[in-house]
């Protein structure tokens, strides 16, 4: 019913009435004598080939036409010609569709390398055999909105601003009822970006923020995009280039010379587009801890000491010295902004403030020892308290 080129088919008749003389066959539309196959006489069995014949054809006793190994040009229409001892003649139409054994088609592209939403893809199915399409995506049928684009045979395929989930491998298949086969794969890629270019610092996304290291201290600043093809770099610090194609930049020892603001530009070659990314990079302020020390550390009757202040603010604003808690009374002297110190009513003439928020009592005696106080505040309104036990020894032999 469905004979594939090759095949021996047998055109077999049904409903021969009466004592026959001769059949003939033609292999055309109309009983002309070009389309003649064969003439076949009943009673002696000769056939006589005709113009149409092709060495394949051969007539049976009962009337049916056996072709040996068709081939697709024997499709067509078949005519059967009876002749019976009235000469009265009788005539049956049939039709014969012989399929092709496919040969591999072949997906010819206008282009394999095209840039997201700009290029126009075009992919065409070759095949020299009239036969069904389909396409394939990634092994894949065709997904519907893709096929949309396709020319009403389904041969060629159109998609206009191609998206970069269209990359991929495509085919195509012709197929009939008897053979089925499938192209090559021709791959696709789509060049795109770069997008969302961002800074990286141990994995951890650090565009436009600033990044804060202590002195001497190493880092190093990855470059992120999404991009086809892997896009070129270039680094720029505070502005100024830097002699640095890679997607990494690396501070090898932090110091003031290197704070500032690093900037990633990614560039694409084929799609022309670029990106870019920020982060600004600073020392750590030093933070150091405000201690008092006395000096000497184990002051006697009679000398000088020196409540030595170490990490102080820098951006001090103004300090006071209390003997005891810090309340109005107790306070021995303060320091302002313009650098003088002023006694408080604690005072006993034998203290003296700097500027390093230091206190020097002169000429201890026992009433001296207990505990100070120091409280400093900065320019921004930080206020911090610290506090010192004074011992003072008696010399020895005193009450």
């Amino acid at each position: 019913a469905q004979p594939a080129e090759g095949d021996n088919v047998t055109l077999a008749v049904h409903g021969l009435l009466g004592e026959l003389l001769a059949y003939n066959w033609y292999a055309g539309p109309t009983l002309s004598l070009t389309y003649l196959v064969a003439s076949y006489i009943v009673s002696t069995g000769d056939e006589t080939p005709g113009p149409a014949h092709t060495g394949r054809e051969a007539v049976r006793p009962d009337g049916s036409l056996d072709i040996q190994g068709v081939l697709p040009r024997h499709s067509g229409t078949y005519i059967l010609q009876t002749l019976n001892r009235q000469l009265q003649t009788e005539v049956g139409y049939g039709h014969l569709q012989v399929y092709e054994i496919l040969a591999q088609p072949v997906v010819m592209a206008n282009n394999t390398a095209l840039v997201e939403r700009r290029d126009t893809l075009r992919l065409m199915c070759s095949s020299p055999s009239p036969a069904e399409v389909r396409w394939f995506f990634n092994g894949e049928a065709l997904p519907i909105a893709i096929r949309l684009g396709q020319s009403p045979d389904g041969r060629v395929l159109t998609r206009h601003g191609i998206r970069r989930e269209e990359a991929g491998a495509y085919q195509c298949e012709v197929w009939n009822p008897v053979s089925v086969s499938r192209s090559e794969p021709i791959n696709l890629t789509v060049y795109f970006g770069p997008e969302r270019v961002a800074i990286l610092q141990d994995s951890t996304a650090r565009t436009g923020c600033t990044i804060k290291l202590d002195f001497n201290t190493s880092l190093t600043l990855w470059c992120v995009s999404q991009s086809c093809p892997e896009p070129e770099y270039v680094w720029a610090f505070n502005g100024r280039a830097l002699k640095n194609g890679r997607d990494h930049l690396n501070i090898s020892s932090m110091t003031a010379a290197q704070e500032g603001t690093y900037t990633c530009i990614a560039k694409n070659p084929k799609t022309l587009l670029s990106g870019s990314a920020s982060v600004v990079v600073k020392l750590t302020a030093a933070a150091v801890a405000m201690t008092i020390v006395p000096v000497p550390t184990k002051p006697m009757e009679g000398q000088d000491v020196t409540l030595t202040v170490q990490g102080y603010p820098k951006d001090l604003l103004v300090y006071a010295w209390y003997r005891g808690p810090a309340s109005e009374p107790n306070r021995l002297l303060s320091q302002l902004p313009s650098g003088n110190w002023i006694a408080g009513p604690a005072h006993t003439g034998r203290e003296v403030g700097f500027a390093n928020c230091s206190l020097l009592v002169q000429k201890l005696n026992l009433t001296d020892a207990g505990r100070y106080m120091l409280k400093t505040v900065t320019l921004q309104g930080k206020t911090e308290t610290l506090e010192v036990e004074l011992q003072v020894p008696p010399l020895e032999g005193g009450e």
